[in-house]
């Protein structure tokens, strides 16, 4: 029997000195999105800085947090956004909530006739906000029989 506690006593102090599997993300401070028009077919970059607001066509675009993972993991970007699409005269309208990847873009999109929007990068610079350029909204036209 006290051989029998050694040995889980030695295995437990094995587990306990194996690193961690995967380590916390490491958050950023700019998310890199990229947008894309589908009516025109423009595809704009775009970089905002957490707690920012960008406006994309009729899409308004707010990034909540980004996280990046170590060095020491496979890279990794992930960023938290909410998107509202907000037209002239109309009540806005929540399109997406929630954490987008960076490494796989039709994991977790958006989905709009009109607009797609994607992850590209969690930056860990400073304070930078290049507003998307800011594109006519289409009126919409009533639809002919």
């Amino acid at each position: 029997m006290p051989e029998r506690i050694k040995l889980v006593a030695a295995a437990l102090a094995t587990l306990l000195l194996l690193p961690a599997g995967t380590a916390a993300g490491e958050p950023g401070k700019t998310a890199e999105l990229q947008g894309l028009d589908k009516v025109t077919a423009r595809t704009v970059t775009f970089q905002v800085s957490v707690g920012e607001t960008v406006k994309f066509g009729a899409l308004v675009i707010t990034v909540q947090a980004c996280d990046r993972t170590p060095p020491t993991e496979p890279p990794e970007s992930t960023v938290f956004l909410d998107i509202y699409e907000a037209r002239e005269g109309e009540a806005r309208t929540g399109l997406f909530h929630g954490w987008m990847f960076a490494s796989s873009p039709a994991l977790n999109g958006l989905e709009h006739p009109v607009y797609d929007v994607w992850a590209l990068e969690c930056l860990m610079g400073g304070k930078t906000i290049i507003h998307a350029p800011n594109f006519p909204v289409p009126k919409r036209r009533p639809i002919r029989s």
